[in-house]
């Protein structure tokens, strides 16, 4: 970002977790803290009938850190809330930062194909309207397959998602546990 300022923790992809939803809460607080980031929870459970507000709360930050969990809930937390058109002005005018990892980092992708065989479409967790569906953001135009060939318990589940993407031709990427996927003004690069 070049700057530091106000961060906003998205753990709404941990909604199926019961109890242990915000075990990584302190990990990710400490993290942001040492970047010199004052941070705070964004909980999208509490605006799915508050698109104003969800609006207003976006306005003060300079970052959303998005992190992993269940991408299909995520995906419906954001589409429950109406995420995508509360960030799209702050996002196109620079003045918000979207990151995140792992189901944070699938929810830009077009679509959720290939991740099935990572995460569990089907879970609901309580609070989530029954017909909310997992419409991803789209702003990048290939699927994320995150935990490729990395030390993490998903990675089997990430070579069987890449095998199914290459035998359907979809249009991915991989990224290993420490791997970043930067996109800027429509050009990425992965460090």
């Amino acid at each position: 970002m070049g700057r530091s300022g106000t961060a906003a923790l998205i753990f709404n992809a941990c909604d199926g977790y019961g109890r242990d939803r915000l075990q990584k809460l302190p990990r990710e607080r400490d993290d942001l803290q040492q970047r010199g980031f004052d941070r705070e929870e964004l909980d999208l459970r509490l605006y799915f009938d508050d698109f104003d507000g969800l609006c207003d709360r976006v306005a003060r930050y300079d970052v959303l850190w998005v992190v992993g969990g269940n991408a299909f809930v995520l995906a419906k937390a954001m589409t429950a809330s109406r995420f995508a058109r509360a960030v799209e002005a702050p996002i196109a005018e620079e003045r918000l930062v979207y990151a995140g990892y792992s189901a944070g980092t699938c929810a830009t992708a077009p679509d959720l194909e290939g991740i099935q065989l990572m995460d569990d479409p089907a879970l609901l967790p309580d609070g989530y309207p029954a017909s909310v569906t997992a419409t991803t953001l789209a702003w990048v135009p290939w699927r994320i397959v995150p935990h490729w060939q990395s030390d993490h318990p998903a990675a089997r589940d990430a070579d069987r998602a890449v095998e199914y993407l290459l035998a359907r031709n979809l249009a991915f990427k991989t990224l290993r546990d420490g791997q970043a996927l930067i996109v800027e003004g429509g050009r990425w690069r992965v460090i």
